[in-house]
């Protein structure tokens, strides 16, 4: 009998198993979503759920509790840094970070971050501080269910685990965020697409009966 043994192991130990759910979770944090296999997802989602939750308390004991679960108040949003010298490239990539994450929630300016010149990190915001000002708020008049798990169609190289997205609810545009689309919704873009350019060629103004035939001699051009 299996009593008592709820939850996904994942082929881990506890302690490897807790760092690597902190980890996730932080980078849901700073992100907004990312890209994982469907197990892992399934275990994260609870964990991250329950910070929320906690959260939207808003007092010390809270913070302290979300701290203790995160394994302590880490810094955040070292990625968003802009060094001086970086190169255009550089310098797009984090703006296209940014701009993602800023569509689940407000994030830190990159002025904020700091690096000495060894490139380590001398100041960063706190994570716990970004969770109750900017995360909690948002789901203030939502009971559960912050997060949702988009599958993403395909396998990753290597092992060809099943790939999804993990992200927060609020910045939805469609299941293919995050990756590529499937094979099923490639083909019925496509027959969207074919069916609107018919639809174009046909006359508001003619009655049924004399569109039809413009519809068709449309459809026999767009095949030859």
């Amino acid at each position: 009998m299996r009593h008592r043994k709820a939850g996904y192991k994942l082929g881990r130990t506890t302690a490897h198993r807790q760092a690597m759910l902190r980890n996730m979770a932080a980078s849901l944090f700073e992100h907004g979503q990312i890209t994982t296999s469907i197990p892992k997802a399934k275990a994260l989602q609870p964990f991250v759920e329950k910070i929320v939750t906690k959260a939207k308390r808003g007092d010390l004991h809270a913070r302290r509790r979300v701290a203790a679960m995160l394994g302590g108040d880490r810094n955040a949003f070292a990625w968003s840094h802009i060094p001086k010298n970086a190169t255009a490239d550089e310098r797009a990539a984090v703006e296209e970070l940014r701009d993602r994450a800023s569509g689940f929630f407000d994030i830190p300016d990159s002025s904020e971050i700091e690096r000495n010149r060894y490139g380590e990190l001398r100041s960063a915001p706190k994570l716990v501080k970004h969770i109750f000002e900017h995360v909690a708020p948002r789901f203030e008049d939502r009971a559960g269910g912050y997060t949702r798990v988009v599958k993403l169609g395909y396998r990753r190289l290597g092992d060809a685990t099943e790939l999804c997205v993990v992200q927060f609810v609020g910045n939805e545009e469609g299941p293919e965020i995050g990756g590529r689309p499937s094979g099923r919704r490639r083909q019925a873009d496509k027959r969207t697409a074919y069916w609107a350019k018919l639809r174009k060629g046909v006359d508001a103004n003619k009655p049924a009966g004399e569109a039809a035939p413009a519809a068709e001699a449309e459809g026999e051009s767009a095949e030859s």
